[in-house]
Parts: structure tokens; sequence; C-alpha cells
């Protein structure tokens, strides 16, 4: 099921652009829960919004797996 997009989620141009900065893993490691494309949509709604971290979207990843990405990057 896909999910209304948000203003601030990352469009197909600038996640390749950025996508090879960001990825220490491949997108399919056994490890990975959440799409890292949307893990990065939710950081930047998260700063975009000046949201607690509690408050992010039911439909993004959980916020505590969009925190523990951002404090690994």
């Amino acid at each position: 099921m896909e999910r209304k997009a948000y203003p601030t989620d990352v469009s197909d141009e600038e996640w390749a652009f950025v996508a090879p900065y960001l990825t220490l893993m491949t997108e399919d490691a056994p490890q990975r829960e959440h799409s890292l494309c949307e893990v990065f949509n939710g950081l930047r709604w998260i700063t975009r919004s000046g949201s607690a971290w509690r408050l992010m979207p039911h439909d993004l990843p959980p916020w505590a797996a969009v925190y523990q990405q951002a404090q690994r990057w």
C-alpha cells in the first residue's frame, strides 16, 4: 500500500543524488526493516515541521527508526 506523499518527500531525482552518500549497506540488507528512502523522508518531515519525534505521522517509519538512522548519519 502506497501512502499519500508529503510536500517534504524526496523526489526520485533527489534520491538518486543523495542515496550513494547515505547508504552504508545495501537497500535489501537483512537487518533493514524500513526503506531507507522512507526513513530519509521521515527525517525531512521532522526537519521541516519542527515537530517532536514522537509526533511523526504513522504512515512514515516509526520515529525511533528514523531517529536511530539520523544518529548514524
